[in-house]
């Protein structure tokens, strides 16, 4: 859409000039009006209305400037695979609207088959949420099968969708399982008290392994005892620091297998 667009403005200006060009070089001036009068009069008014709607449009559909606008992705990428994209670096275009600035972000994106590449997307970011834009924050992303330059944000607001992504993703670096993910669903949830924390030294996917000593307090206020193994982003270890509360999830049939919740961009 946004070419078609952009195709329709050049070709309006491209006419109204040649229009322009056509009246002043066929004008035939009377004895009354002078040669000029070709190119000076309302002829004027078609090709700077002509550039003027030319550069608006331009500026319109650039990188993010709609998206920002609609509050959804473009139509493009709209129905593009979701994959979860990890931010590298990232920085201000020079552009701004409202007051508000544009971004150009390096990603390292997982496709949804598992593949890794890098990529970029351009977006407006309110100022308000700028700080958060972070090397190693984790942001689902909409992207097109074949082409690795250019993705966007995802816009769908759908939560679950980006859920389902991030879980695929780690399960396939194995650092969790459907098990474990199924207790994340259907388990109780509940707090625990974090008593001991070992850090194996075991790194897989960039997480580290750590086994965490929990007490955990059922909805009946009675605790019980278990150890749970997870692996965790480096950001994330000081979530789970003794002393600690902490989210969990269990089955009451199996209280050995507990899942503990963190923030996927924990801190």
């Amino acid at each position: 859409m946004k070419s078609k667009i952009r195709a329709a403005a050049v070709a309006f200006g491209v006419l109204s000039i040649g229009y322009y060009l056509y009246y002043g070089l066929t004008y035939t001036p009377d004895e009354f009006t002078g040669g000029m009068l070709g190119w000076v009069g309302p002829q004027m008014a078609l090709p700077i209305l002509a550039l003027t709607i030319v550069t608006i449009v331009f500026a319109c559909t650039g990188d993010g400037i709609i998206e920002a606008f609609t509050g959804r992705n473009s139509g493009e990428f709209r129905a593009g695979e979701l994959g979860i994209g990890t931010i590298t670096a990232f920085r201000q275009t020079g552009v701004s609207v409202n007051d508000q600035p544009q971004v150009r972000i390096d990603f390292r994106v997982e496709g949804a088959d598992g593949k890794v590449f890098d990529s970029q997307a351009t977006m407006i970011v309110p100022l308000t949420e700028l700080a958060l834009l972070q090397p190693g924050v984790v942001l689902p992303v909409r992207y097109l099968p074949g082409r690795t330059d250019k993705v966007e944000v995802d816009r769908s607001g759908d939560a679950g969708a980006a859920q389902r992504a991030m879980n695929e993703s780690l399960i396939r670096k194995g650092i969790t399982t459907r098990g474990k993910l199924d207790i994340a669903e259907r388990g109780l949830c509940a707090q625990a008290v974090v008593r001991s924390l070992d850090v194996s030294g075991r790194i897989r996917g960039g997480y580290t392994e750590v086994t965490l000593g929990l007490v955990v307090t059922r909805p009946d206020a009675s605790t019980f005892q278990t150890r749970v193994g997870k692996y965790l982003p480096p950001s994330a270890i000081g979530h789970v620091q003794i002393g600690r509360v902490i989210q969990v999830r269990y089955l009451p049939g199996n209280e050995q297998e507990v899942v503990i919740a963190l923030p996927v961009n924990a801190g």
